[in-house]
């Protein structure tokens, strides 16, 4: 079964049948209808690269995300498909395991399958590789910090909103001594979310300590390590903030081998909101960044570089919100409930 069958079924030309399967908006919608009938009642399934050769597009976006184990980019994945597919593209989807060989691999591969658009949610740029995409004028969509070139597009997440609601949200609890597990300080985006932390604190009349500040790699076994450290300390904070949800929920097994209650004795706040943070014990407190507006700017970033004249979609940036969302892993600090009910308990003083 070929398009030749579709046309002759649906009483039509060949040439209905392909513009009407390229959804091209000139064709009679009555046509267009009955050739869909027919696609639907005989079972038919295109034959994808024919029409890649026969019309010169692929009608392909390219997706490089850093790791796939860490929940969030699954989340994004899915987001980034199910747009893509509702507006006529299918995904090529690579992750780099933050190695610059793999980047280089995930980008051939790219190439090779003709792409017309990638969207690089890796939150930290190999620059030289990317190159190679932007040599052959492949538009381009970054997170953070891009190439100022043509057909490129930067999505811009607010670090500092939501994590000031978060430092505020502590502070208003009454910490005054907040921890920070950062993610590799080689990445823009964690030196931003460092940035705006430091920047918080001050907001709220806390002066910054450097020793607060843990680095640590995005992962359970990140948060695990630094939250060891935390607890090394002579005078541990009451209080820690991590660049994302994964080093969070190992923070909260830390202290739970430790023997330590959250929020009792620790306020824990996490970055991201992946949809496990609902459901660790206890729900994680957290800042959103939402995976769905991040995937929607995406594809509309990409659709109008592909789509638009050229001189209509040049640099392009789209701003991503963050907010906090308040759960059940921050409280009051450590001894603040003894202290209420010893000043409760304490006889007033008599003349």
């Amino acid at each position: 079964m070929d398009i030749r069958t579709i046309a002759r079924a649906a009483n039509v030309s060949i040439a209905t049948v392909s513009r009407a399967m390229n959804h091209v908006p000139t064709v009679n919608p009555k046509m267009a209808k009955r050739v869909w009938e027919v696609i639907d009642e005989l079972d038919y399934f295109p034959n994808t690269q024919a029409r890649a050769l026969v019309s010169g597009r692929s009608r392909l976006f390219g997706l490089i995300v850093s790791e796939i184990t860490n929940p969030f980019f699954p989340e994004l994945i899915q987001g980034f498909e199910d747009i893509a597919v509702e507006n006529g593209y299918e995904i090529l989807v690579s992750s780099t395991n933050y190695d610059p060989k793999r980047m280089s691999h995930c980008i051939r591969r790219m190439l090779e399958r003709k792409v017309e658009g990638v969207a690089v949610m890796t939150f930290g740029i190999e620059e030289p590789l990317l190159d190679q995409l932007a040599k052959r004028k492949v538009p381009l969509v970054f997170i953070d910090v891009g190439p100022r070139r043509p057909s490129i597009s930067v999505l811009k997440v607010d670090y500092h909103h939501g994590i000031r609601q978060g430092v505020q949200h502590l502070a208003a609890l009454g910490h005054r001594s907040i921890s920070f597990v950062s993610g590799p300080m080689k990445l823009h985006s964690a030196q931003s979310r460092v940035s705006a932390f430091s920047q918080s604190l001050q907001e709220c009349g806390i002066t910054p300590d450097p020793q607060s500040i843990i680095e640590g790699d995005h992962t359970m076994e990140g948060g695990i390590a630094a939250m060891g450290k935390i607890l090394d300390a002579k005078l541990p904070p009451t209080a820690v903030m991590c660049s994302n949800d994964m080093t969070a929920i190992g923070v909260l097994h830390k202290l739970y081998r430790a023997g330590l209650r959250v929020p009792d004795d620790f306020s824990v706040i996490g970055f991201d909101d992946i949809h496990i943070a609902e459901v660790t014990i206890p729900p994680l407190t957290t800042i959103q960044m939402s995976r769905f507006e991040l995937a929607r700017a995406a594809v509309t970033a990409l659709r109008a570089h592909v789509e638009e004249a050229a001189d209509s979609a040049q640099n392009r940036e789209f701003s991503i919100q963050t907010n906090l969302i308040v759960r059940e892993s921050t409280g009051f600090p450590r001894g603040t409930m003894a202290d209420l009910q010893i000043s409760k308990d304490k006889p007033k003083a008599t003349r």
